[in-house]
């Protein structure tokens, strides 16, 4: 049975290349796909009234597809931010500290620590928690600042915000918008992030080791004024055995988590609740015994302060994926069914007919879902635009007839090391 086009197919083709051109530009593209939600319901069902309503509706369903991973991580930075307050990331980085003696040591043990760190905490919160008690220590070792700043960005915001195989809020939009499942992606990415992170972080050591002996990357004569400056704003919440109890029992609780996701097979919603969970029930035992009497109040006041920072990563992904949801799944349930008896969605509508019309290769597809995950990181949001890629790697996945995971991954990791703060836009 043919697949048949509709105006809805070509609207949504034209708005996707309105928003990868706008990217190309490095302009907002919240309003694009605004009026490309408004476009697909005005044409779709001839009624203003419901067409204005499928915004807010579309918006509505956007938060809720992506509601868990927005919690998972305001909750983890509320966790984050009570650990730096009582002093707990110091005692926990500390034995890792007497491992960094040389330069070579400080890249590669920053490097594998921020990744590891990252993976359960997210970057940004894991460069609070291991920056200032690392930077003076690798300084002193003879690394430069920058050679610091190189090895948190790549094994960080690179390897570990690309792959994000514990949170999964990366994989999980993507997968949404190509239609396919969580861990398929995230069992298709890493080959990728292996080769990824091999690369650059062995192509950028070499580069910082010729630069520190031409003598172009002079060692800081820093000392420990930002370490002190760090411990000063830090209150004797805890005592010191305290803290030497929470830095053992948080990472014994999370590696129990990660033990109990392989033993139960647990992935997607269901690993991402297991350490939300966790979390919650650890800012809670922090807050009360560090604040004791104060505890409740301190408690809201980290959540608050966690869900600032998860809805201001997420607000500019929750319009972008409004719109690349209705190429799915997501039209039916906005809008209503208005499209073809033969449709398979727009996005699978449109593979078949690309497939039909233009004959495509794996490595055409390859190519071009590298190219469009670079063009979406161009923001420099890294998460803003990685549903196009997903729903891209949908497109040409249907086109070639598979491989659509691989493709969805590629465009993912593509997207967040140039967007994510491993290469920011210029």
């Amino acid at each position: 049975m043919g697949i048949e086009f509709t105006a809805l197919h070509w609207i949504y083709v034209v708005f996707i290349v309105l928003i990868i051109g706008f990217m190309v530009k490095r302009h907002d593209t919240t309003l694009i796909c605004v009026l490309g939600i408004f476009m697909l319901a005005i044409v779709a069902t001839g009624d203003l009234t419901l067409s204005i309503s499928g915004v807010f509706n579309s918006f509505i369903y956007a938060i809720t597809e992506l509601l868990s991973t927005i919690l998972i991580i305001s909750i983890i930075v509320a966790m984050s931010r009570v650990m730096m307050t009582a002093g707990i990331n110091e005692v926990m980085i500390a034995p890792f500290t007497k491992f960094i003696k040389t330069p070579t040591l400080a890249y590669w043990t920053i490097g594998l620590l921020m990744m590891l760190i990252s993976w359960f905490f997210w970057p940004s919160p894991a460069v609070a928690l291991l920056g200032a008690v690392l930077l003076p220590v690798a300084i002193r070792a003879g690394l430069p600042a920058l050679g610091v700043a190189m090895a948190m960005n790549l094994f960080g915001h690179g390897i570990a915000l690309s792959s994000d195989f514990v949170i999964q809020g990366a994989p999980k939009l993507t997968a949404d918008a190509a239609g396919i499942p969580v861990g398929e992606v995230v069992s298709a990415s890493i080959p990728l992030v292996i080769t990824m992170g091999v690369v650059t972080t062995i192509t950028a050591y070499i580069f910082l080791r010729r630069d520190m002996r031409r003598g172009t990357l002079l060692l800081n004569t820093a000392n420990d004024t930002a370490e002190n400056t760090e411990q000063a704003t830090v209150k004797n919440l805890l005592s010191v055995g305290q803290k030497r109890f929470f830095a053992l029992l948080i990472p014994i609780a999370f590696i129990v988590d990660v033990i109990a996701m392989s033993v139960f097979k647990l992935q997607g919603g269901d690993a991402t609740a297991l350490i939300g969970g966790t979390s919650v029930f650890i800012l809670l035992l922090l807050s009360v015994v560090a604040h004791k009497k104060e505890g409740l109040e301190k408690t809201t006041s980290y959540l608050i302060q966690g869900f600032q920072f998860g809805f201001k990563v997420f607000g500019p992904v929750i319009p972008i994926a409004a719109f690349f949801y209705l190429g799915d799944a997501g039209f039916t349930q906005i809008i209503g069914d208005h499209l073809p008896a033969t449709s398979h969605g727009i996005v699978n509508d449109l593979g078949v007919g690309l497939a039909a019309v233009v004959p495509l290769t794996k490595e055409i597809a390859v190519i071009t879902l590298a190219v469009v995950g670079a063009i979406t990181g161009l923001d420099g949001s890294g998460f803003s635009g990685i549903s196009l890629a997903g729903s891209v790697g949908s497109l040409f996945g249907n086109a070639i007839g598979g491989s659509t995971a691989t493709l969805t991954a590629l465009g993912q990791i593509t997207a967040i090391w140039v967007g994510g703060g491993t290469l920011p836009p210029i």
